[in-house]
């Protein structure tokens, strides 16, 4: 219901704010996760993060399982991707960005991350909403909007919850969730490649994260008419590839 929605904050920029920070308009942000996920150091992170925004990407992006490892602190990976981001941004003349992962054990170190991340000037940082929980989300989403930052959502561990169709509680359901709690970006699958989801379902989801309002259509799996007042849209990501 509206009234509930506007108990909410919602996502800490949406699209439009978005569009003006990075200053690209008319186009979907293209972006890639860096590979192999788990093994590389700081310097090596860094130099294929400078690769890809220097081959054309907008973005580049932790992956959920990047953390703080033995082989690549934290801080090591930001100062290593921000070296590369700015160099990126001075030959091209483009802004650039990639999503930090600050997911961590506490919020209080999850916050500790987002500042740094702040301090030496990145522009959106990332966060796993369902490992870390919908409250810690609300308050980085919050952080995110009081400070300039944006925030990229990764959907990890939600199969656990939504992949059974007889119990547990629907992508869409968590699609909601997420833009009420707070997120520029959310993961949606791509209806092809590896992660599995109808194509009318993930149409259906996808209108529930960037439109307004979104009527009644039940063969996307909109049971209700959903207004979500003037609360901001976020970025569908089409996650998972296409081959």
């Amino acid at each position: 219901p509206i009234a509930y929605v506007k108990t909410c904050g919602g996502p800490p920029m949406g699209i439009q704010v978005e569009r003006d920070t990075m200053n690209k308009y008319g186009r979907p942000l293209l972006g890639c996760t860096i590979k192999p996920k788990l093994g590389l150091s700081g310097k090596n992170y860094g130099r294929a993060v400078y690769e890809c925004l220097r081959g054309g990407l907008d973005f580049t992006k932790d992956d959920e399982n990047i953390n703080s490892q033995p082989f690549m602190r934290w801080r090591q990976r930001f100062d290593f991707v921000m070296e590369a981001i700015l160099k990126a941004e001075g030959e091209t003349g483009e802004r650039k960005g990639h999503y930090l992962n600050v997911t961590a054990p506490t919020p209080e170190e999850m916050y500790k991350r987002a500042e740094y991340a702040k301090e030496i000037g990145a522009p959106i940082i990332m966060h796993d909403y369902i490992t870390g929980g919908f409250c810690a989300n609300t308050g980085l989403a919050n952080w995110c909007r009081d400070n300039g930052m944006l925030l990229h959502i990764h959907r990890a561990m939600h199969a656990v919850i939504d992949r059974n169709p007889h119990h547990g509680i629907h992508f869409r359901v968590l699609t909601k969730i997420l833009r009420l709690s707070g997120g520029d970006h959310l993961h949606t699958g791509t209806v092809v490649g590896k992660l599995e989801g109808d194509r009318a379902s993930t149409l259906g989801w996808i209108d529930l994260l960037r439109e307004s309002f979104i009527p009644e259509d039940r063969s996307r799996g909109l049971f209700f008419d959903q207004d979500w007042g003037s609360m901001p849209g976020a970025f569908a990501v089409a996650s998972g590839g296409i081959h």
